[in-house]
C-alpha cells in the first residue's frame, strides 16, 4: 500500500505544525492548509487519503468544508475542534465526520485515531472473495461485494460508518451488540464515552433503512444492553 497522504486544515499554525510532526514521525505524508479555499483541489492534486479538519475557521468553516467533501468523496474525515458541546459533536457526525476529537487533544491519541480510520477505510475497500455476499432482510438487501444497500430495489446513500454498523449487525442477526462492542469493532480502538457517537449513527441509519424509524423493524434496541438486527 502506498504511503497515506493526509490533509490538515486548521487556521492555527501551531496546531497544524504539531499534527504534522507526529504524523510524519509515523511515516505519513502531510499537507497543511490554514483555510478551506483550496480543499477540493488539494484532495484531487495530492490524492488525499484522510482529512483532519478544524471547525472554527474564517470564511469557510469546518462544517461547510465537510459538506463540500461529502458531496464528492467518502474518504475519512476527523474533526479536531475546540467546540466541545455534545450538540457540536452531533452536528459534525451527522454532517459526515468519521470521528470528532476535542481540543486540547493528546497527539498520540489523534495518531491512533488516524491509523484506525485509514485501516478501516482500506479494509472496507478491499474486494470480497467469498460468494455469500448478499444479506437479505425482506425489503432490505445488503450486497457486501458491491458495497450496496437497497430498500425495495432503491439504492440508499449510507455513510461509510453507517454501512459498517449495518453490516456488523446484519451479518449476525439476533446477536446483541453492546455500544462498546460496536465502537470497538468499527473504530478498532477502546471505547471511551462512545454512547452519543453510536446513538447518532444508529438514529441516522434507522432514518434511511426503516419505514418507521421510531418503530424499527430491523435495528432493534435491547434496553440496557445494546442493539440487534432482525431479518
Amino acid at each position: 500500500m502506498e504511503t497515506p497522504h493526509i490533509l490538515v486544515v486548521d487556521d492555527e499554525k501551531e496546531i497544524t505544525d504539531l499534527i504534522e510532526i507526529y504524523l510524519t514521525q509515523e511515516g505519513y505524508m502531510v499537507e497543511k492548509r490554514y483555510d478551506a479555499f483550496t480543499l477540493i483541489e488539494d484532495i484531487v492534486k495530492y490524492q488525499i487519503d484522510l482529512v483532519i479538519l478544524d471547525i472554527m475557521m474564517p470564511e469557510i468553516d469546518g462544517i461547510q468544508a465537510l459538506k463540500m467533501i461529502r458531496e464528492q468523496y467518502n474518504i475519512p474525515v476527523i474533526i479536531v475542534s475546540a467546540k466541545t458541546a455534545d450538540s457540536d459533536k452531533i452536528e459534525g457526525l451527522l454532517t459526515g465526520a468519521d470521528d470528532y476529537v476535542s481540543k486540547p487533544f493528546n497527539a498520540m491519541e489523534l495518531v491512533a485515531r488516524v491509523k484506525s480510520q485509514l485501516r478501516r477505510y482500506h479494509v472496507l475497500n478491499k474486494p470480497i472473495n467469498h460468494s455469500s455476499h448478499l444479506i437479505e432482510a425482506t425489503d432490505l438487501i445488503i450486497d457486501t461485494q458491491k458495497k450496496l444497500v437497497t430498500l425495495d430495489g432503491t439504492p440508499l446513500a449510507l455513510t461509510r460508518i453507517e454501512y459498517e454498523i449495518l453490516v456488523l449487525l446484519a451479518s449476525q442477526p439476533g446477536t446483541v451488540f453492546s455500544i462498546d462492542d460496536i465502537f470497538e469493532k468499527i473504530w478498532q480502538m477502546k471505547s471511551n464515552n462512545s454512547n452519543n457517537t453510536i446513538m447518532v449513527h444508529i438514529r441516522k441509519l434507522r432514518e434511511k433503512i426503516e419505514r418507521q424509524p421510531r418503530n424499527p423493524r430491523h435495528i432493534k434496541t435491547v434496553w440496557g444492553v445494546g442493539y440487534k438486527f432482525e431479518l
